[in-house]
């Protein structure tokens, strides 16, 4: 079979600046909205950002209800529970997302349910759910960001924690794609040390993982049906990438440390945009495949800064974990890109005599300087839990799928087994 000669891109239309928040009930006049639900999460509800954002809308003839009751890193019960609220209270025309990827994750699998109905396990990918597209239109979907990491607002991608299985999995198809990202840079202020912190690594393995994933031109060529959003790396996520590194090489560190540094936080709001706007379209792997299972089978881990008081492993956080040793293991598919890689991300760094030592050197001098936990037993692993995580983890076939070399169980387990500890 040929290779494939094409690669597809897509995003959301983009507002970006302070105050852009201010102008969504213009913007969703224009589509025709009249009724809107804004969906948030009640620590980002505290700060009352989404009651602003919906009071704002009552200038552009917008009425506008908010739900509250997200659960951050979501499970598919808290979405079942967020759609049947938007069920009981509707109907709505459009749907706003104020807060992290959490909330825009939930607003995403509330249109899903609105629109086409079923269960949302007919939705979830293979092999945990049955795949299915949706045949209907969603209502438009506005997405404002209010932490600087997931990239949610740019992607087609909702992730969850599915319980009975204790593993992390998602929906993926175009139509969940927001219309309109609204990244307002004065929403993030409040943003806590620590969420700043895992969001930010977010950002980073957003940007390392399609930067150095398997190039589009690598795959087997597509009938047009089959495309899929993440298509590999191209020239334009690669550049949405290296842009974002250098900014998260200016500015994180800054904002993690004073999260009143307007200008680091414009920063990482900027980078967090790019880098979805690059793995929306390229694509991520080893280490968000496997930050599923890390983040689906906590057991008693509490980080600082985050609402509620439940185990949790946050999601930038449980990719950043394994992923020095996730790219010591890609180094040999494409060392040019991840010694560029590491050069954007730490142009200070000396470089090591072992170049595929180079990029986890960055990185590890980043999260020790940032406060990410020493490792997967930091957060409550030991090395009896590695084959439960080799196992949720290779559940993520979409997402290896992407990575630049095969991955196999064995390879998995050893780099589970290297990040128990890091330092």
């Amino acid at each position: 079979m040929a290779n494939e000669t094409v690669f597809t891109y897509g995003a959301p239309q983009l507002k970006f600046g302070p105050g852009a928040a201010d102008e969504i009930g213009y913007d969703l006049a224009r589509y025709g909205a009249r009724r809107a639900l804004v969906v948030t999460d009640p620590g980002v509800a505290a700060t009352g950002a989404p009651q602003r954002v919906a009071d704002a809308m009552k200038a552009y003839g917008v009425a506008a209800a908010v739900f509250d009751g997200v659960q951050v890193e979501p499970t598919d019960d808290s979405l079942r529970r967020a759609a049947d609220h938007a069920r009981g209270t509707g109907p709505y025309d459009a749907i706003v997302a104020v807060g992290g990827g959490s909330s825009i994750d939930t607003a995403k699998a509330v249109d899903l349910l609105l629109t086409n109905g079923g269960d949302l396990a007919d939705y979830l990918n293979p092999p945990v759910g049955a795949g299915r597209a949706p045949a209907k239109p969603l209502l438009p979907l506005v997405a404002v960001p209010t932490t600087t990491g997931t990239g949610a607002e740019s992607t087609t991608v909702c992730v969850l924690d599915v319980l009975d299985l204790k593993v992390k999995t998602g929906i993926s198809h175009p139509a969940l794609r927001p219309v309109l990202a609204v990244v307002d840079p004065d929403l993030t202020v409040s943003q806590p040390a620590g969420v700043t912190a895992s969001a930010g690594m977010d950002i980073v393995c957003h940007a390392l993982e399609s930067y150095t994933a398997r190039p589009y031109d690598a795959f087997d060529r597509k009938a047009p049906e089959q495309r899929v959003p993440y298509c590999g790396a191209n020239p334009i996520s690669d550049m949405w990438s290296e842009r974002a590194l250098t900014l998260i090489a200016r500015s994180l560190r800054a904002a993690v440390r004073d999260g009143g540094d307007t200008r680091a936080r414009g920063d990482m709001a900027l980078a967090a945009t790019f880098a979805g706007l690059g793995f929306g379209n390229a694509g991520v792997h080893v280490p968000h495949a496997n930050a599923y299972p890390i983040a689906g089978r906590v057991r008693g881990f509490r980080p600082a800064g985050y609402p509620g008081d439940g185990p949790l492993v946050p999601h930038g956080m449980a990719v950043s974990l394994t992923a020095p040793e996730a790219f010591r293991f890609t180094f040999q598919a494409c060392p040019e890109r991840h010694a560029r890689a590491a050069e954007l991300l730490a142009p200070g760094l000396e470089r090591p005599d072992d170049p595929a030592e180079h990029l986890p050197r960055a990185l590890l001098a980043l999260m020790r300087d940032i406060g990410i936990p020493d490792g997967v037993a930091a957060v409550g692993y030991t090395e009896a839990d590695v084959p439960d995580l080799v196992a949720g983890t290779m559940k993520q076939q979409r997402l290896l799928a992407i990575a630049p070399r095969p991955v196999t169980e064995e390879d998995v387990a050893g780099i589970f087994t290297r990040s128990l500890r890091l330092w």
